[in-house]
C-alpha cells in the first residue's frame, strides 16, 4: 500500500543523488550490494545488543537504496532481467537480517521467548508473501491485489517503532520500549492477512484462466448430470419391457396348462 503512495515522493527526492552517483561512474548493481551490506550489518551489529536506536538510523541510511539504485538504472536505460533479479534478492536478505536481528535479542538478552517467536514468524511470513506474488506472476498470473501488510509496511511499521523504543536504552526515556512488542505483533497479524489475500487472488484468477483456456472441458462438465441420467432412464425402458414380457409369457404358458387339462 505505501508503494502507491510514497514511492513517487521517494523518487523526486532520490533523483539528484542518483544523478550524482552517475557522474562519479557508480553502478546501480554496486548500489544494491552496499545497501543491502549496510542494512544487514546495522540490524546484526545493534539489534541484538538492545540498541534499536542506533541500529535503525543506520539501517535507515542504508534502506533507500533500494529505491535510489532502480532510479539510476533507469535514468541509465539499462533495467534489465539481472538488475530486478539482484535487488530482489538482496531485499530477501536485508529483510531477514532486520528480523532476524531483533530475534536474537529476545533470544538472549531480551529474554522473551514469545516475541522472539512472533520476530521469526514476521520473517518467514514475509519471505512467503513477497514468494507467493513472484510464484503466481512466474505461472502468468498478474496476482492484482494491494495486501494489507507487504514489504513496505513491514519495514516502516517495524523500523520506526523499533527506533522509537530505542530511546528508552539511548536516552532514558520511560516505558516507551514498549513500542517494539506493538510494530511486531502488528505486521504478524497484517503479514498472515496479506499472505491470505494474495493466496485467495492467486486461485480466483488461476480458476479464470483455466476456464478461458478449456472451455470445452466447463461444457463437459456441466452436460454431465445430464448424460448420466440417460443411461438410468435407458436402463429403467428396458426392465420395464422385460417385466411385461415375462408377465405375458407367464400369462400365455397358464392359458396352454388349463387347455390341456380340459383336454
Amino acid at each position: 500500500m505505501l508503494n502507491k503512495y510514497a514511492r513517487a515522493f521517494f523518487t523526486r527526492v532520490l533523483t539528484p543523488f542518483a544523478t550524482l552517483l552517475l557522474r562519479l561512474g557508480v553502478s546501480p548493481d554496486v548500489v544494491t550490494l552496499i545497501g543491502t551490506a549496510g542494512v544487514t550489518a546495522g540490524a546484526l551489529v545493534f539489534y541484538p545488543m538492545g540498541e534499536f536506536f542506533w541500529g535503525t538510523v543506520v539501517i535507515t541510511l542504508f534502506v533507500f537504496s533500494d529505491m535510489l539504485d532502480g532510479n539510476m538504472a533507469r535514468q541509465l536505460g539499462r533495467s534489465s532481467r539481472w538488475g530486478a533479479f539482484l535487488d530482489s534478492t538482496l531485499d530477501r536478505v536485508a529483510d531477514a537480517a532486520v528480523f532476524g536481528g531483533i530475534a536474537l535479542w529476545y533470544a538472549g538478552r531480551g529474554d522473551d521467548l514469545t516475541l522472539c517467536a512472533v520476530t521469526l514468524f514476521c520473517l518467514a511470513s514475509g519471505q512467503v508473501v513477497s514468494y507467493t506474488k513472484a510464484r503466481g506472476e512466474s505461472i502468468g498470473l498478474p496476482v492484482d491485489v494491494n495486501g494489507l501488510v507487504e514489504r513496505s509496511e513491514r519495514l516502516v511499521i517495524t523500523l520506526v517503532l523499533a527506533g522509537f523504543s530505542g530511546f528508552e536504552k539511548s536516552f532514558g526515556v520511560p516505558h516507551i520500549a514498549i513500542l517494539l512488542p506493538i510494530a511486531l505483533w502488528v505486521v504478524a497479524v497484517g503479514s498472515a492477512i496479506t499472505l491470505g489475500q494474495r493466496v485467495v487472488t492467486v486461485r480466483r484468477e488461476a480458476a479464470e484462466v483455466d476456464a478461458a483456456e478449456n472451455p470445452d472441458a466447463s461444457s463437459a462438465s456441466d452436460a454431465s448430470p445430464a448424460s448420466e441420467a440417460s443411461p438410468a432412464s435407458g436402463e429403467s425402458s428396458a426392465s420395464g419391457a422385460s417385466s411385461a414380457s415375462s408377465a405375458s409369457s407367464g400369462s400365455g404358458a397358464g392359458q396352454d396348462e388349463e387347455k390341456r387339462r380340459t383336454v
